[in-house]
């Protein structure tokens, strides 16, 4: 199908309209990670939360069977990596489960992506059940309830050592996986039943796992057989699905991600290295007035951006809910900005690189509970529920169709901008207090700040911003303060006016 959008390049910005190929409703622009939570805990969020707070999508855990690893007295998260079958089977739950969360979800307006696992089988494991009673021999290379055998996965012997090398790359194994050999019209088959499957089920979309690892070709040839969306969860005839591939780089390899955008979108790991620096204090704010393709990124129009994700917070040194206020201030920037498709990331909390979620005594995923301040307990930590994150996911819904305009700095690290005149933000990394008359470019009236606060009939819960008849108003924004951020916006969730007018 031919993907149609419109794009727009400024001076300081770019605009792009997402939503002929995220599928994500019109008015919605921001997907979830919900990692590792159950299908049926999903369909409970889409509707409770996701929907409600104008979250256009959400990612979901990779759906297909997976092998039981048992290490150090738990189940390690990347157990979910390791696919035994393309039975919908995992602790996640069940086929029925799973049409449960898409046709909720769905209905609500929330468009479901699947994390699929197709490049690779297993590792080699003391115990070889997964997790819909599958099993494998993993010497031989067999996995019969594909089926797979030997002559369906390259060179055993080849294993990835030069990532300079691309041929190695994507046709050798990834540290120790079982490679499929993916030139064989027979995977190809197989793989494209499995996404079908999906597609009947009512998903939007993929993210497909370990991209890079693959042969474009061979990647075109599968996304060239998959079916349009499914039209009974709402999709207009003839939809095609949302496809953002997992491509690692941060420069200096063999493959990069442009060998992948004619596929679809890909993820831009730089997003979260970048403003890390930017956001620690270690890279001047001042220099954001040129962020996007400038600063080496993928376009804009074929990226997936995001701070951090299941992978890069055990692994990298990026910004996680454990160092929350430079990590809500890059989010913030991230879902105010119109560079690429956005994703936040919804975690558990973990005190070592390989934990899995929370369970209970019988292994099963424990479900996260609810607060009355709207955030998670059970060990969930849940950041697409902090304030600060979910109304600036509402920021950007409000600033669709708009570019950065009205840039200010202070020369280092000080900086505020307008997204046209329907949403402006204010960033303090210095240390000092800000104190100044900002042209925000919004119409005359009184703003609730969504960082420190919500409306709450006619008040602010906290600050307020008056912006005048000519579009300026006197900002305060202390140096050391929980946030180092403030956002305004037409929206109902900010504008005083728009809240008396419903």
């Amino acid at each position: 199908m031919l993907l149609l959008w419109l794009c727009t390049t400024l001076a300081v910005g770019v605009y792009c309209d997402h939503h002929d190929r995220t599928n994500m409703l019109p008015d919605r622009t921001t997907i979830v990670h919900l990692f590792e939570w159950k299908w049926r805990d999903i369909a409970d969020e889409c509707e409770r939360f996701l929907a409600p707070k104008g979250y256009g999508g959400v990612q979901i855990s990779p759906p297909s069977e997976n092998l039981i690893i048992h290490k150090d007295g738990g189940r390690p998260w990347y157990e979910r990596y390791q696919v035994m079958s393309y039975k919908l089977k995992t602790r996640s739950g069940d086929e029925e489960d799973f049409l449960n969360m898409t046709k909720r979800c769905n209905q609500v307006g929330v468009r479901v992506y699947a994390d699929v696992v197709v490049n690779h089988m297993t590792g080699d494991h003391p115990t070889n059940v997964g997790t819909g009673g599958s099993t494998a021999d993993f010497k031989n290379y067999d996995y019969p309830a594909v089926p797979y055998s030997r002559e369906h996965f390259h060179n055993p012997a080849c294993q990835i050592n030069d990532y300079n090398n691309a041929a190695e790359v994507r046709s050798c194994n990834l540290v120790g996986l079982k490679d499929l050999d993916h030139s064989k019209s027979y995977v190809r088959m197989k793989i494209v039943e499995f996404f079908n499957k999906l597609i009947s089920l009512g998903v939007a979309g993929f993210r497909v796992d370990a991209a890079k690892h693959m042969w474009p070709n061979d990647l075109g040839e599968i996304y060239k057989k998959l079916n349009d969306l499914n039209t009974n969860f709402g999709f207009a005839p003839n939809t095609r699905p949302y496809i953002y591939q997992e491509v690692i780089y941060y420069g200096f390899e063999a493959i990069t991600p442009s060998d992948y955008t004619s596929l679809g979108d890909v993820t831009e790991f730089k997003v979260g290295s970048e403003l890390k620096s930017v956001f620690r204090g270690r890279n001047a704010l001042k220099w954001l007035v040129s962020w996007g393709e400038q600063w080496a990124l993928s376009p804009s129009d074929k990226a997936l951006a995001f701070i951090d994700n299941h992978d890069t917070q055990r692994d990298h040194d990026v910004l996680t809910y454990k160092e929350s206020r430079p990590y809500k201030a890059a989010i913030a920037f991230m879902l105010a900005h119109p560079y690429g498709v956005t994703r936040v990331m919804s975690s558990f909390f973990f005190d070592n690189k390989e934990q899995g979620p929370p369970m209970d005594s019988n292994e099963n995923i424990v479900s996260p509970s609810i607060n009355e301040d709207d955030t998670c307990g059970n060990g969930w930590a849940c950041e697409h529920r902090w304030r600060q994150i979910y109304q600036m996911a509402a920021f950007r819904n409000a600033v669709r169709g708009t570019d950065v305009d009205q840039w200010w700095d202070n020369g280092h690290n000080q900086i505020a901008f307008s997204r046209g005149d329907k949403g402006f933000i204010v960033f303090n990394v210095e240390g000092q207090d800000l104190e100044q008359k900002l042209q925000t470019g919004l119409p005359a009236g009184d703003y609730c700040d969504v960082i420190s606060g919500k409306v709450n009939g006619d008040k602010c819960t906290g600050l307020k911003v008056t912006v005048d008849d000519k579009g300026f108003a006197n900002i305060h924004l202390p140096g050391h303060v929980e946030d180092m951020h403030l956002a305004i916006h037409v929206g109902k969730e900010s504008s005083l006016q728009t809240s008396h007018n419903e």
